[in-house]
């Protein structure tokens, strides 16, 4: 295993101390748990706040900022934050108009959100709390008890985001985010497995001439694993999954997101997202807006992700406010 580090225990923290000190107006660290704050937290709206395991970058603390999220969590690699940290950075974040929890359907996750929230109602800090679970690759998993949070994500924490920047009441920023979750799916692939640090070795092994489809961002086992197939294959594959589950029609507009998992080049995602416009475009299924790069990942795992949110109006405004983070930036 080769990476750039110091000391394997101090690795999330060097990091975290490495975002605040390259975007210094745009966020701070919270001053007694691993948190991720706004740089003018609290700010007078619905509180957004996330969370999870390390080792996904920049999710979550790369989407702290104007019009995104208020506060993020970050546990050790691959491992849930505690209900403290959770309870600590939503106390900072609160502006007195609440707390919305976004959650990513992983056991520990669950219940840490949980117990954070239950903290916070105790103070009595309103507190709503929202289970992300777009993955259609597979129900039950290593760390989930039906369908995991992935890609998705990215997507919700923008558009709920923007909503709360806009004013909007805890129970209407709630609304929403249920509202983009149910209309949301995903699926991932993977060519190669990642090394957590404190492992120092891969996950999980695969062939020179094989890949996994379904793959989950911790690397967990997916639907399949077969030998490597053209992408456009492989994309044909996964996006006739998402599809056919929600289902996605002709005439809908959607979001079309191509996520590297960390060590796929940009060069391999843009041709991944060429097959699945022409795919989209076979469907009749409009790509209204589009992201493609590396949004949600697993370390230095080679593959990607598809996530298709159908839009309606309202979304696709709130797509397009203005965001200013650490990973995602526009209109400001």
């Amino acid at each position: 295993m080769k990476k750039l580090l110091n000391k394997v225990d101090d690795v999330v923290v060097e990091s975290l101390a490495g975002l605040a000190a390259a975007h210094p107006g745009l966020v701070k660290l919270h001053p007694s748990v691993k948190a991720v704050l706004r740089a003018d937290a609290p700010s007078k709206k619905v509180a957004v706040v996330s969370g999870g395991g390390s080792g996904h970058e920049p999710l979550h603390g790369g989407y702290v900022g104007y019009g995104m999220l208020d506060a993020a969590c970050p546990g050790e690699v691959f491992t849930s934050p505690t209900p403290d940290q959770m309870y600590e950075a939503a106390k900072a974040a609160d502006g007195g108009k609440g707390v919305l929890f976004i959650v990513k359907n992983y056991t520990g996750d669950v219940m840490n959100f949980q117990m954070a929230a239950d903290l916070l109602a105790a103070d009595g800090i309103p507190v709503a709390q929202v289970i992300v679970d777009d993955d259609v690759a597979v129900q039950d998993s290593l760390y989930t008890a039906g369908r995991r949070g992935v890609g998705g994500t990215v997507l919700i924490e923008k558009i709920v985001g923007a909503k709360a920047e806009a004013g909007a009441s805890l129970e209407e920023v709630k609304a929403l985010c249920e509202k983009v979750n149910s209309q949301v799916r995903s699926m991932g692939m993977a060519l190669t497995s990642c090394a957590v640090p404190a492992a120092g070795k891969p996950t999980f092994e695969l062939g020179e001439d094989e890949m996994e489809i379904g793959i989950g961002i911790h690397g967990e086992p997916g639907r399949q694993r077969m030998k490597l197939k053209p992408a456009k294959e492989i994309v044909e594959m996964m996006a006739g999954a998402i599809v056919e589950d929600l289902p996605f029609k002709a005439g809908d507009e959607v979001v079309a997101f191509v996520n590297g998992m960390g060590g796929t080049p940009q060069m391999e995602l843009f041709l991944v997202y060429n097959d699945l416009a022409n795919f989209l475009k076979e469907k009749g299924i409009v790509v209204a807006r589009s992201l493609v790069g590396n949004y949600i990942t697993s370390l230095e795992m080679q593959g990607f992700s598809i996530t298709l949110l159908k839009l309606d109006e309202e979304m696709k405004a709130l797509w397009d406010a203005p965001v200013e983070t650490a990973g995602l930036r526009w209109g400001r």
